[in-house]
């Protein structure tokens, strides 16, 4: 592989960066960068938190953050848009055909933003550094919108990785045509996998499944959790959104104390639900042993997971269609020898097989997941087993150093200057 000063450059859109719950990509770009990669970042939103994992701290990329709302951010786009559309009238017009089939499907004025995202960045980025030889987005909403447009009017080849709520939650004819104008396009499970392929029917584009995978130097557990006494410590991290099943978690936790079982549940995270959250947890009586910690550092998620007799995360389907493909934190707690319980939703059996590397369970049913709570917690053989699976199955399928190098691969094919079409070349043949 190319030495980073003579590698052309990759570029990356992102929904925002850095995001502490977004690890994975930013162990990716590290890890490309260590592979050899030069990397250009364009994020569509400033960071959420205060403070970053300190993997960020050793990214080299450029940092470029685009213009982020359509009408406050409207002078900002206005400009570039209008010198792009002077230097290439015959592309830019092909962006304002493609934005306006795409705004006839869902009725979004997002679509126009993206548009003029894009843009952006082209004028002001792609024309000017011609280093960058193919541009990728990571989720397939929003920043891949932003991608595809960027590469019609820069005339670059582009893909994108597909996670979980970006796909389930997307207009399936816009991500359709997506999978149809990339040159690739990678997703974290196999279960994303195979509905990307049959979203797609006849679509050429190949679907890599590449999962997101750990840093495992970084998970060197310290504590044997197979043996375990009350009071016990069970934790989950998660986001306090309807898809990670927190309510179902905290009825079983109530219906647990009533049984007469002690136990202390930590929850780290926050989110849009955690004024409804905290107010069951008060509901159902559960203030004395149920906590909410907020926001935590990955150093002090590891502190959490030693302390730990069981990490709990019931995954459900939200209403709108919003799942998890393979929670990180899963393979983390696998990583830290704690046993861990989630349901069968999307791609969770490809981390937790049942009875061998972890304990799934049907989604919103707090009986059955209070009962393998039980199970797990006074079943010395049982955790036995499955931190012992765990453990093993994290190191043979979610090294993250083996993944990203079958990433790079894939990016290396395509910067060496393998042929294929332009997105205009693509729309005015189709």
């Amino acid at each position: 592989m190319n030495s980073p000063s003579s590698s052309p450059t990759l570029g990356y859109i992102l929904k925002g960066y850095p995001r502490i719950s977004e690890t994975f990509i930013s162990n990716e770009i590290l890890l490309l960068e260590k592979l050899g990669f030069r990397m250009r970042l364009f994020p569509m939103r400033h960071p959420r938190e205060s403070f970053c994992h300190d993997s960020v701290k050793e990214i080299q990329a450029r940092v470029d953050y685009l213009p982020t709302e359509l009408l406050l951010d409207l002078p900002r786009l206005l400009l570039p848009n209008i010198f792009l559309a002077v230097k290439r009238p015959a592309l830019f017009l092909q962006g304002l055909q493609l934005a306006g089939k795409r705004f006839r499907r869902t009725g979004k004025l997002a679509t126009l933003k993206h548009l003029f995202q894009a843009g952006f960045l082209c004028n002001n980025h792609l024309l000017q550094d011609r280093s960058i030889t193919h541009i990728h987005g990571h989720f397939a909403h929003s920043p891949t919108s932003v991608t595809m447009f960027a590469a019609l009017l820069s005339g670059l080849p582009f893909s994108f990785t597909a996670h979980a709520k970006d796909i389930y939650t997307s207009n399936p004819e816009q991500l359709k045509e997506k999978i149809r104008l990339a040159r690739f396009v990678v997703t974290c499970t196999d279960y994303n996998r195979r509905y990307l392929e049959n979203l797609a029917e006849e679509c050429k584009t190949p679907i890599h499944c590449i999962y997101h995978g750990i840093d495992l130097d970084l998970f060197s557990p310290t504590s044997d959790h197979v043996q375990c006494t009350s009071p016990y410590n069970l934790l989950t991290v998660a986001r306090m959104t309807a898809k990670k099943g927190l309510p179902t978690l905290y009825h079983a936790l109530s219906l647990l104390k009533k049984q007469g079982t002690v136990f202390t549940h930590r929850l780290i995270g926050d989110g849009d639900d955690r004024q409804q959250i905290e107010q069951l947890i008060t509901d159902l009586s559960l203030d004395d042993c149920c906590h909410c910690l907020g926001t935590r550092t990955h150093k002090e998620v590891l502190k959490q997971f030693e302390q730990s007799d069981l990490f709990v995360l019931p995954c459900e389907i939200a209403d709108n269609g919003d799942r998890d493909g393979i929670p990180n934190v899963l393979v983390e707690s696998l990583a830290m020898g704690v046993p861990a319980l989630s349901t069968t939703v999307s791609a969770i059996p490809e981390i937790l097989i049942h009875n061998k590397s972890g304990i799934t369970t049907l989604p919103s049913n707090p009986q059955l997941l209070a009962e393998y709570i039980t199970d797990i917690l006074g079943n010395e053989t049982l955790r036995k087993t499955i931190i012992q699976g765990g453990r093993k199955h994290t190191r043979q399928n979610f090294n993250n150093r083996q993944l990203v190098q079958n990433l790079a691969k894939i990016f290396s094919r395509q910067m060496a200057g393998e042929e294929g079409q332009t997105v205009a070349e693509q729309l005015l043949s189709s």
